[in-house]
């Protein structure tokens, strides 16, 4: 984990479990629009993330060896808006190299797995292999 995830797994672990919902729902509230240039492959229904029961859309980019990190996710799925907002809160502007090294048990290292079930937690492993399948891709 990069320091700002070790920052934000930190916040989370500091606090009661009914305050790391409140926690997660402020990265939700954070999250960034997505940007005009990925609206038509949104619609096209690219960049989908099937794993996802709620339509997560998802468009890692390259630029001069930085990471950066667009996604569109609607209001009603909080949780995946959240745990993605914590993605590109801690790996927009990272390498890629950074972005491979994410940890797979993520939600269990942010201490949050125990908050999701098991369609959610499968969701955000989808999440995860896209980011760094699409990172990857990117960069080479």
């Amino acid at each position: 984990m990069n320091a700002r995830l070790q920052e934000i797994a930190d916040e989370l672990a500091s606090v009661p479990r009914d305050l790391q919902v409140e926690l997660l729902l402020d990265h939700a509230r954070q999250f960034p629009p997505l940007p005009e240039r990925y609206r038509a492959a949104r619609e096209a229904g690219l960049g989908r993330v099937h794993e996802c029961q709620a339509e997560v859309y998802f468009f890692p980019e390259v630029a001069d060896g930085a990471v950066h990190l667009w996604a569109d996710i609607p209001g009603h799925a909080p949780t995946q808006r959240a745990l993605v907002g914590i993605l590109i809160d801690a790996y927009d502007g990272a390498t890629p190299d950074e972005v491979a090294a994410i940890p797979d048990d993520l939600l269990q290292r942010l201490g949050v797995a125990g908050l999701l079930g098991p369609q959610r937690q499968r969701g955000f492993a989808g999440v995860l292999a896209r980011l760094k399948y699409g990172v990857a891709q990117a960069a080479s």
